[in-house]
């Protein structure tokens, strides 16, 4: 399985400009090459590197390998595109969204990732130091800093491309990993994971993850955000610069929690994880003007992802199901009915009279959801225990 791996990089004053400037030219000429690939519709890397290799060599100041990653870095942002359109991600023929990306060449932010591979970039994992490429030479000895778990991983497992990031201000790379995972084992049982946004995760044992403590320090940055932009001073956009990415950063680490808390629940009980495929949620619900930020918010992509990557190292087989009427199904008799969701919080069945935490209601149907599937064999199974 493939992980990635994030180091700081430890950069003097002039490390920092020529690695500033080695983005500015890789983003420049990508650029170039984007829109090229636009006007021809040559988007594939074979038909459009001999047409563009040389120039961005001689126009941009890069060497041959970075000039060919640039081009690589092209096709594959025009790759995601179609297969974004492809799956219906922007809307259907006509829709502006999906108009508005078709109509123009992608582009590419001045401080973008650039991706680099071994010729470009050479590892020391015991002296923590790398030797990277740049517009003003070869860079040798930058130290970077990182916990030991995480060397130990990179000395091991990297395999592959390292993304050079430029963000607040600092200087990171992020490597990609190749980490063996063991085989999944046969669950004597399912924990069903019911994802919402008032609590984040809920089990079928009845243990409710809430997203109390994350809603208030949500609202709390909203209002501190609202309040420093009314100001419009020189320290109230430095106190904003300073803020950015921190609520970000904080629904992170609460979804590391929550998904190394649900992972070892099922690996130490030998049972499977199944969740929602909440795929395309945010077009399907129409939420009132008040409450889009919060269904905006709502990271269940990210949780859903640190749960299966999670999983996947400890060998516990995870399914996706169908969430359809999992909060309105009774999880007892069956019974089905818009009623049945009393409100928010609680579920009361009107055929049987069942009343239970509504999401843990809907958690229970959907580990019975992930039992007939595992019974019919619609999921893969591992081949052994």
């Amino acid at each position: 399985m493939k992980i990635v791996v994030r180091v700081r990089l430890e950069v003097s004053a002039y490390q920092a400009d020529a690695l500033a400037a080695t983005l500015r030219a890789c983003n420049r000429a990508a650029n170039h090459v984007s829109r090229i690939a636009f006007d021809s519709g040559e988007k594939r890397r074979n038909g459009l590197q001999p047409e563009v290799y040389r120039h961005i060599k001689d126009e941009f100041d890069l060497s041959a390998q970075p000039a060919c990653r640039v081009v690589k870095k092209v096709c594959d942002a025009y790759a995601t595109l179609n297969a974004t359109v492809k799956a219906g991600r922007l809307g259907p023929s006509g829709d502006k969204r999906r108009n508005r990306a078709e109509s123009k060449p992608i582009s590419f932010r001045e401080y973008a990732a650039q991706a680099f591979d071994d010729r470009c970039l050479s590892w020391n994992t015991d002296q923590r130091t790398v030797s990277i490429w740049t517009v003003s030479g070869r860079l040798k000895g930058i130290r970077f800093t990182c916990s030991d778990g995480a060397a130990k991983v990179l000395a091991e497992h990297r395999r592959g491309e390292s993304d050079l990031v430029h963000r607040d201000g600092r200087w990171y790379l992020f490597a990609t990993c190749d980490v063996p995972a063991p085989a999944a084992y046969l669950p004597s049982d399912w924990l069903g994971v019911d994802l919402g946004i008032v609590n984040i995760a809920t089990t079928s044992d009845g243990t409710v993850l809430s997203g109390r403590r994350l809603e208030r320090y949500r609202k709390r940055m909203v209002h501190l955000r609202a309040k420093l932009q009314m100001k419009k001073t020189k320290s109230a956009k430095r106190r904003l610069k300073a803020l950015r990415r921190r609520e970000q950063r904080f629904a992170t680490d609460t979804n590391h929690s929550i998904s190394k808390t649900i992972v070892t629940t099922a690996e130490r009980t030998s049972r499977g994880i199944a969740l929602e495929d909440l795929t395309g949620i945010r077009e399907r619900v129409k939420a009132k003007h008040d409450q889009r930020y919060r269904l905006h918010s709502w990271a269940f992509a990210q949780l859903g992802a640190f749960v299966e990557y999670k999983a996947k190292r400890a060998g516990v087989p995870v399914v996706r199901v169908n969430p359809a009427h999992t909060s309105r199904q009774c999880s007892a008799c069956w019974h089905t009915h818009r009623h049945n969701r009393v409100n928010q919080a609680a579920f009361a069945c009107r055929a049987c009279g069942t009343t239970l935490h509504a999401d843990v209601n809907g958690s229970r149907n959907i580990r019975h959801r992930a039992a007939d599937a595992w019974t019919r064999g619609a999921v893969n199974r591992p081949t052994s225990a």
